[in-house]
This record gives structure tokens, C-alpha cells and sequence, in this order.
């Protein structure tokens, strides 16, 4: 990488000592075009909605067939090899990535912006690095319009400033991000194989002999209980709001993770939420609206945090059952089929409480039980936590990545 560095900076001395220029997105790229479906009737295309694109990996992920009678009105941006596509619509979340060869002349959502660099002035990979540096998810933030469903125009997102180095030095900094990015691809890719290998291990550790009984949830915990909205009992976000209101988006494998956009509130609406909720160190938290089956324990008593109303708090009986031997059999295969069978409702889906208390729930003696723990314990660790094994290693690669990139993307303006 030293090498790569040594020649850029010999470039910039040689190419631009003084600066680069800078120009808007939209100056460096090629008008592109949309769909007529009257003319291609029979047709039928591949189609990328927002939801294609991981917004970990940055790559297209599944996709939709489609043709004139089947797409869907926002499929309708042709797409080509070379582009880059941002999604305007909660464009924080950042969904973006470069079109391969397979996707040549397929069809991407209105919910995309299409960027065509100018390849005689700009890569399409300088672009790519570009679009997720913190300068330009800043800009974004800032320029985005709407409180429940931000966007941000096609427009707006073109007129984003970015320096243009000449092509020389664009090649060297390409070939460096790209090569932490390939390395985070690959730690992906085996992260994801440990993580279908946990899932099938741990699905084993819950198939018992008829020995062992069975008992549906209800009976064996003392009460499910869920947190409270807002509606006309408090309000989020007031000036003394101190306390986190945690939802679905905080709540995660074991843990509860408070975030910057974390809604809050204060000490008041906090008494009202647990004189509902009642938490307990030992209780197990279960999504049961909207996202289903998210869980997270209860590891020490919340003086600052509660749940909001569809956040179910699943207190065990823990003579019967152990907290966390309940909340891994949630997560199992064995579970997630029973508890898919109970959800209702559209658009907003839902498992009724009454519903969720059938589930059925092989109940081994507690000493059995820690022993299962135990050995999940520590695949969970290996696949979730970033202090060690390869979630540490990709936190670190992301990390250099991220350095290196603010790093190499960072040029003075040339002053005319």
C-alpha cells in the first residue's frame, strides 16, 4: 500500500501541486434514459428495487423478473454496466452500487439515482468511493426534505461537489480502496458460511427424544407484557428527554443498542412506559410487530431505557426454563417456522400475544439447558461480537477502509 501512496503523492506533485478541480456529480456524468414499456411488450427484464441492494456489501442481492403487464410503476430507469446507483428514498441507509455486466440494460427503481461517470474524465470506482465517503452522507443529510419518509431528489444529489484528480491518480486510489473492499468481501462471505453453519448447529441442540417434554410458551413463563406509545400518554423527543425508547431497530440477538437517532423521553413518560412494561433483568424482549421475532435480554435492571408498545417483554419462569436457553430457541429455525404461522395483518404485520404464548418449546431440566447455553454462547460470540474472530477482524478492515478513504479522497481546491 506504500507503494501505491508513495506514487500518488509523486503524481499530485507531477499532475496538480496546486489543487484539483472541483465540479458537481451531475457535470461528470451521462444523460441516461427510462423504459417505454409500450415498446417492449413481451419483453421481459430483471428488475432492481431498493430492497436488491445490501446496503453492507453494496452489491445487488436478489432481484425481480418482470415485463410490460408485471413491473411495478417505479420500475423504470434503465440501467448499464458501469453506472452507479444511489437510493434517493431514506438515502441515509445507503443503498448504492456499481452495475455489473449481468445487469447491462436491466431495469432499477425511480427510487435509484443513476449515475453514468464520463469514464474519459472519471472511474466509475472513484465514483462508487465517492458516494460513500462521510462527506457526501453528510451532504445528504443536510439536503434530504421529509420527517417520516426522507428523500432527496435526483437533482440535489448531481449538484454534490467532488474533486477531480486527474486520471492517473484516480487509478492508484481506486486500486487501494478497492483492495479493502475486496478483503471485506471475502471476511463477508466467510462470516456468512460460520453464520449458516451456527444456524444449523443450533437448530440440532433443540431436537430432543420424546423423553424430553414439550410446552407451549404460556406455560411456562409468568407473564408477556409490552412497552407503550405515545398517542395521548407522552411525548417523544420534549427538552428533558433523557431516556432512551427503544423499538425494534435497538434490539438485536442478546443485546439492546442505543443508537444517535434513538427516540427519548422523559423521566415521566419513562415511569408510565414501565408501570406497563415492568422490566426485569432476566426478561427476554421479542419484536412482535412489524419486524417479527428481533430479540434482545434484559442483563441488568433499565434505569434509562424502556419499550415501546410491540416490543414484547417475555418474563420466564426460571425455575422452569432459563432466560437465555427461551431466547435462543427463539431464534432457531424450530421457532421461526411456528411463529411465521401465527402473523397477521397488512400492510403492518403482527403475532398476537395470545397467539405467540402457543408456541411450542422443548423444556429439558435447566441443567441440560445452561449446557446448550453455554456452547451457544460462544458461536454467537464468533459470528456476532466485534471484539473478536471475524466480526473484529471486519470491524478493523472497515475501519482502515474508512481512514484511508476520507484519506485519499481529500484534495485542495485549485483556485483559478
Amino acid at each position: 500500500m506504500s507503494k501505491h501512496q508513495s506514487k500518488i503523492e509523486k503524481l499530485i506533485a507531477q499532475l496538480c501541486p496546486k489543487g484539483v478541480e472541483f465540479k458537481e456529480l451531475g457535470k461528470v456524468c451521462e444523460p441516461t434514459s427510462n423504459i417505454n414499456w409500450q415498446n417492449n411488450v413481451g419483453k421481459t427484464f430483471q428488475y432492481i428495487d431498493l430492497s436488491s441492494v445490501d446496503r453492507v456489501t453494496h452489491a445487488i442481492s436478489e432481484v425481480q423478473t418482470v415485463d410490460s403487464d408485471t413491473a411495478p410503476s417505479r420500475a423504470q430507469k434503465i440501467v448499464r454496466k458501469g453506472d452507479v446507483i444511489f437510493g434517493t428514498t431514506r438515502p441515509t441507509l445507503k443503498r448504492f452500487c456499481v452495475i455489473g455486466a449481468q445487469y447491462d440494460g436491466q431495469i432499477c427503481s425511480t427510487g435509484f439515482c443513476v449515475l453514468r461517470p464520463d469514464t474519459s474524465v472519471i472511474l466509475t470506482d472513484f465514483v462508487f468511493h465517492l458516494i460513500g465517503s462521510s462527506e457526501f452522507c453528510d451532504y445528504v443529510e443536510a439536503t434530504q426534505k421529509g420527517a417520516s419518509y426522507p428523500a432527496i431528489s435526483d437533482n440535489e444529489v448531481k449538484k454534490f461537489k467532488i474533486p477531480l484528480p486527474p486520471l492517473a491518480i484516480q487509478e492508484e486510489i481506486v486500486t487501494i480502496l478497492n483492495s479493502f473492499t475486496e478483503l471485506e468481501a471475502e471476511l463477508e462471505a466467510e462470516l456468512e458460511a460460520r453464520k449458516k453453519q451456527y444456524e444449523y448447529y443450533r437448530s440440532g441442540l433443540f431436537i430432543f427424544d420424546e423423553k424430553v417434554r414439550e410446552e407451549t410458551l404460556g406455560d411456562i413463563i409468568l407473564s408477556l407484557k409490552t412497552g407503550l406509545n405515545p398517542r395521548k400518554n407522552f411525548v417523544l423527543n420534549t427538552q428533558d428527554a433523557n431516556n432512551y425508547y427503544v423499538t425494534v431497530r435497538e434490539i438485536n440477538g442478546l443485546n439492546v443498542t442505543f443508537f444517535e437517532k434513538t427516540d427519548r423521553v422523559n423521566d415521566e413518560a419513562l415511569r408510565l412506559i414501565n408501570n406497563r412494561s415492568n422490566l426485569e433483568v432476566g426478561d427476554v424482549l421479542f419484536s412482535g410487530t412489524g419486524t417479527i421475532g428481533r430479540t434482545a435480554l434484559v442483563k441488568e435492571k433499565p434505569k434509562n431505557w424502556n419499550i415501546k408498545e410491540g416490543v414484547y417483554v417475555i418474563k420466564p419462569n426460571q425455575k422452569v426454563v432459563d432466560s437465555k436457553f427461551l431466547l435462543f430457541f427463539l431464534n432457531s429455525i424450530i421457532a421461526k417456522k411456528q411463529i411465521e404461522n401465527k402473523i397477521v395483518g397488512s400492510p403492518v404485520m403482527s403475532i398476537p400475544m395470545a397467539e405467540l404464548k402457543k408456541i411450542k418449546i422443548p423444556v429439558p431440566p435447566i441443567a441440560e439447558q445452561e449446557q446448550i447455553v453455554t456452547v451457544l454462547d460462544k458461536f454467537d460470540a464468533l459470528v456476532n461480537d466485534i471484539s473478536i474472530g471475524l466480526p473484529a477482524e471486519l470491524k478493523a478492515r472497515r475501519s482502515q477502509y474508512e481512514y484511508y478513504r476520507s484519506k485519499l479522497l481529500t484534495f485542495p481546491e485549485y483556485a483559478k
